[in-house]
């Protein structure tokens, strides 16, 4: 399926809504730790987020290590690979590839968007876009696309 079909989807319950929610905000030990935020889960498309804070930085203090952009990248671009299950509570994913192409160092929150390209049987690709808003001002920090294997059941 590419990104139109999955869209014309039925919209997610708002049960897996939520289930996603709580296991990356509230119980995934890692994401958690991050601050990690879901905004938006649709199908097709979803949107994470984390606040700046200073135990993410970079020795210099002012500018995010960039492993903590590329987890959001490759966070996001799992899930949206979820939401084209038929039934988002059953399967998994796992990633198989991740490219990320780091534009300007991320001094403020994060925010990250991923849509489905293709869902496959087996493999499907997101594309991730990573931005940072400082003092207002925001711009694009990363770019990427991933691989993910999906295990549909």
């Amino acid at each position: 399926m590419d990104r139109s079909e999955v869209e014309a989807m039925e919209p997610l319950p708002t049960e897996a809504v939520e289930l996603i929610k709580r296991r990356i905000e509230e119980e995934h030990g890692y994401l958690s730790w991050l601050n990690t935020s879901i905004d938006v889960v649709e199908r097709g498309r979803v949107v994470l987020s984390i606040p700046f804070d200073d135990k993410l930085t970079n020795s210099d203090g002012g500018t995010i290590h960039g492993g903590v952009a590329a987890t959001l990248a490759d966070t996001a671009g799992g899930i949206v690979q979820r939401t084209a299950f038929e039934d988002p509570f059953s399967g998994g994913v796992s990633t198989v590839n991740l490219n990320a192409n780091y534009l300007r160092p991320a001094t403020g929150d994060l925010r990250a968007e991923a849509t489905v390209v293709r869902s496959g049987g087996s493999i499907g690709v997101s594309d991730m876009t990573v931005t940072s808003a400082t003092n207002g001002n925001t711009a694009e920090v990363v770019v990427g696309q991933g691989s993910f294997r999906l295990f549909r059941e």
